[in-house]
């Protein structure tokens, strides 16, 4: 018997709208990549109106990665007993390289799965453990190495750019270039600069 009441549970699972709403003044959009399920999330903020002497100036939104996840995506349903959507699923299983397992392998793992004390806590949906298939290697490295783009590489390359290209020539023009430090970035951040850098 559990000391939790299942109504208790129930009740903390639920999330308010104050932590799944958009932000003030902003509102979710999403980039899409080239390849299938690439939707890089951003966050596109609503400036005010710049009063000045001779009249007002429209300010452009801004707009900057959002780490938000789901959560104040206003089309998303959030469940935290079911967890969150796998993202990244698709991606892993067309690559053909990893294998889901039947469930945990450490001693621990499978200790918690049986104990029926924690039924009342788990998630309704667990998804099982992968690992990589005999003798592949799974990693963002491996795969930079062997000269192969993943959707993976390709959101961190629309991540890093968050529409660059745009703003270039309406803000950056009329601001100092800066210093390099040595950093050798170039005009456009591509998934293939990603795999470089990987």
């Amino acid at each position: 018997m559990s000391a939790i009441p299942e109504d208790f549970v129930n009740q903390t699972t639920r999330l308010s709208e104050d932590v799944t709403g958009p932000f003030p003044n902003a509102r979710k959009i999403y980039v899409e990549g080239s390849q299938p399920g690439v939707s890089v999330p951003m966050r596109e903020i609503s400036q005010d109106v710049t009063h000045a002497f001779d009249g007002d100036e429209e300010n452009p939104p801004i707009y900057v990665y959002d780490t938000s996840g789901p959560y104040t995506d206003p089309n998303a349903t959030i469940d935290l007993l079911k967890g969150l959507h796998p993202l990244r699923e698709a991606w892993i299983e067309a690559r053909g390289d990893t294998e889901k397992l039947d469930g945990p392998t450490s001693e621990f793992g499978q200790d918690r799965q049986s104990d029926p004390d924690l039924a009342h806590l788990r998630f309704e949906h667990i998804r099982t453990p992968r690992r990589a298939k005999a003798g592949a290697n799974v990693t963002q490295m491996h795969y930079a190495r062997q000269g192969i783009i993943t959707p993976e590489m390709e959101f961190i390359a629309i991540r890093e750019n968050m529409g660059r290209e745009r703003i270039r020539s309406e803000v950056l023009r009329h601001q100092h270039p800066g210093m390099s430090f040595g950093a050798h970035l170039p005009e456009n951040i591509t998934a293939e600069f990603v795999r470089d850098e990987v």
